[in-house]
């Protein structure tokens, strides 16, 4: 299996670095990797750093696993939402460090960190699901639902409309855009201000916040797995 996925610790912070040399798509082995980095700072007790490769985060999910079939890409599908379920509820913090295009499921990942920035530049960030053709998944609506401002869900869920990094911060996808020459040492910088928090209060209180919408989202994974419901409305 080739490494799109590389894990580094320095003290208590991980930095979990996609990189695919392309797109770095959402593929079955892009989120096996993922996942296996993220046990790794689970098992280290550490806070994460997500980021990608120079100029891309990620353009969401393999497009070829998604066209294979109605099997394949409900399956791909359930495999991306567990996995920004997972960093929700993640026991330490998860902070984002997009570098560039962060794209349908690279934008439900940067939703599903506990904090997130983006570096400057003309990179593009949304839901493009509708512009597509694809029918936005239940998990994805609900994350949408439950993260953005009221009054952009319509505008980013069904309207697919795409933001630059200053507008994605107004979209609720990004707290923050961070100058090219401050952004190497921004994710650092956030770690250690993380670090600061008493672990085990965070982690308790991330998730007892987030208890009622997690009801919500594990529905929703199950309701993307149930073909009878995939397009009920």
């Amino acid at each position: 299996m080739t490494d799109l996925v590389t894990y580094t610790l320095s003290g208590n912070v991980a930095t979990i670095t996609m990189d695919d040399g392309k797109a770095n798509v959402l593929s079955t082995d892009m989120i096996a990797q993922l996942n296996a980095a993220f046990d790794k700072a689970e098992a280290d007790n550490a806070i994460v750093i997500l980021t990608g490769r120079e100029g891309m985060f990620s353009g969401g999910f393999n497009l070829k696993e998604m066209q294979a079939g109605p099997e394949e890409a409900m399956l791909l599908t359930s495999k991306g939402s567990k996995l920004a379920r997972r960093i929700m509820a993640f026991p330490t913090p998860v902070i984002m460090a997009s570098t560039g295009h962060t794209i349908a499921m690279g934008a439900f990942l940067a939703l599903a960190c506990d904090y997130r920035m983006i570096i400057e530049g003309d990179y593009k960030i949304g839901l493009n699901e509708t512009m597509i053709g694809m029918t936005m998944h239940n998990f994805g609506i609900e994350l949408a639902r439950y993260r953005l401002p009221k009054h952009y869900f319509n505008r980013c869920c069904i309207n697919a409309e795409i933001f630059n990094p200053k507008g994605a911060v107004h979209a609720g996808f990004f707290d923050r855009v961070v100058p090219a020459e401050q952004f190497p040492m921004a994710g650092p910088m956030a770690g250690q201000m993380f670090g600061q928090l008493n672990g085990e209060a965070f982690k308790n209180t991330k998730r007892r916040s987030r208890k009622q919408a997690f009801k919500i989202l594990d529905q929703a994974i199950e309701d993307d797995l149930d073909p009878e419901k995939i397009h009920a409305v």
